[in-house]
């Protein structure tokens, strides 16, 4: 998400920061820059606007002109005011319990898979939520549901497929509430079209029944310009409290996330990234403002690598690596780590400066059959090899690749590449850098950060590891 964007004014900040003094013309430039390229990434045209204009007025200010760095500056002044625009603060759901969650938006915008979503990560935050399905539109959405619920072992409430009474529903399902241990109701309501006015009179029927202490607008963040009047209109149905954006790993631009926030003065609460029920996550409007700009969210790759990792497992891992110990029985589970964690291009992207480098690396650098091709000559070696790699000549390269499906080419680069990795382990100086590389993530997981967070740190690790890990 909003790499086109964070592109744009890579090279905008790039420019100012290279000019020695700062005027009025300089960032009379840049602004007009930075409004194209908002405007570019569908940002509404009168938000644009208005946020170029706040940021004018600051960045003319006498203390920016004088200061030692004033490019360094306005960057500031442009990502506070961004932050601001995307929220401020973040804001988290009603803490109230028991609590009603009533999901809205237009059809196609993943509502269902939203509520399951959500449903999962309130049970991981030790809450007790309830689904109910009350889409008696789309077909199989009953089903739909009740398989997510089934995944994430949440009861749900699901009527008769013949019921088209919405009213009649959300009544028989607060009854079989009262009969479950809960403190969280979310409703999955019908998708709705803006010109669809009875569909809208519907909901808001259901709104002023159920009384939720949450109407939270489900939007599509590749939604663009319509994202405005998408948010208005169901603002003024049934009073909005808050969105979930989804779909954030598949838009390049991003604007929604912009407009939406400004229009509706409602705050992004979460914002979904992957197609995965694990992939809900709390929108933090400074830690987004950093990500457009290029300076990454340190803070949420450690969240979603410490849910994800073992760290007792993965310092065990370091541990044997900074012995020299390490094994083919140790590189399965530093693989079966990287697996844990899911799509690690949407993680990488997460490092500061990371657009910067993505183009550079190959196109089967994140490929997840890469992995299981490697994983598959591992698995084909004896338990002895996996110990012992030095006892694997030419015969048994031959039975690995048979066994495996690959070719002996592929066999004799991981065993080459594996021999090197070991090398260098066995190297007191070289592990002794690594290490200090990784010392930014928990657990030390390889090239996940340096000294602070910075690109530096991925930098030097890229260089020095270069061909040196066979995934």
């Amino acid at each position: 998400m909003f790499s086109s964007l964070s592109d744009s004014l890579d090279k905008t900040f790039r420019n100012l920061r290279g000019v020695g003094k700062i005027s009025e013309s300089n960032i009379t430039d840049a602004l007009r820059d930075i409004r194209l390229a908002l405007l570019e990434a569908d940002v509404e045209f009168t938000v644009a606007k208005e946020f170029i204009a706040l940021v004018k007025e600051k960045a003319m200010g006498i203390d920016v002109f004088k200061s030692i760095k004033p490019g360094e500056q306005i960057v500031k002044i442009f990502h506070d005011e961004l932050a601001e625009l995307l929220g401020g603060e973040q804001v988290g759901l009603d803490p109230a319990q028991p609590c009603r969650i009533l999901l809205c938006g237009l059809n196609g915008a993943g509502k269902t898979t939203t509520a399951g979503k959500l449903a999962l990560r309130l049970k991981k935050e030790g809450r007790k939520p309830l689904l109910v399905a009350i889409d008696l539109y789309r077909p199989a959405a009953i089903d739909q549901l009740a398989t997510l619920a089934k995944q994430i072992d949440v009861p749900v409430y699901t009527p008769a497929a013949t019921e088209t009474d919405v009213l009649k529903v959300a009544r028989e399902a607060l009854a079989w509430a009262d009969t479950q241990k809960h403190n969280v109701i979310i409703f999955d309501t019908a998708g709705r079209q803006e010109i669809d006015e009875r569909l809208v009179e519907e909901l808001k029927r259901l709104h002023q029944f159920l009384a939720p202490n949450e109407t939270l607008l489900v939007a599509d963040a590749a939604t663009g310009q319509q994202a405005v009047s998408v948010a208005k209109h169901f603002d003024e149905a049934v009073g909005i409290t808050g969105i979930i954006l989804t779909k954030l790993d598949g838009d390049a631009r991003g604007g929604a996330a912009l407009s939406m926030r400004a229009v509706t003065g409602k705050p992004i609460k979460y914002a979904g990234e992957g197609e995965k029920l694990d992939q809900l996550f709390e929108f933090h409007p400074g830690r987004m403002a950093d990500r457009i700009l290029g300076m990454g969210d340190i803070v949420g790759m450690v969240e979603q690598v410490a849910s994800k990792i073992d760290e007792k497992d993965a310092m065990k891992s370091m541990q044997r690596m900074a012995e020299g110990k390490f094994d083919f029985y140790d590189f399965l589970d530093q693989m079966k780590m990287i697996q844990k964690l899911g799509d690690m291009k949407g993680l990488m992207s997460l490092m500061p400066g990371f657009n910067k480098i993505k183009k550079q690396l190959p196109d089967a650098a994140f490929d997840p059959k890469r992995l299981k091709r490697t994983e598959a000559i591992v698995l084909s070696m004896t338990p002895d090899e996996r110990r012992r790699p030095e006892i694997i000549k030419a015969s048994r390269r031959e039975r690995i690749a048979k066994g495996s499906g690959t070719k002996l080419l592929e066999v004799n680069q991981l065993l080459k590449q594996f021999g090197e990795m070991r090398k260098m382990m066995r190297s007191p100086n070289k592990m002794k850098n690594m290490m200090k590389q990784m010392g930014g993530m928990p657990g030390g997981m390889p090239g996940l950060g340096g000294p602070g967070g910075g690109m530096g740190g991925l930098g030097d690790i890229m260089k020095g590891f270069k061909g040196k890990f066979p995934f």
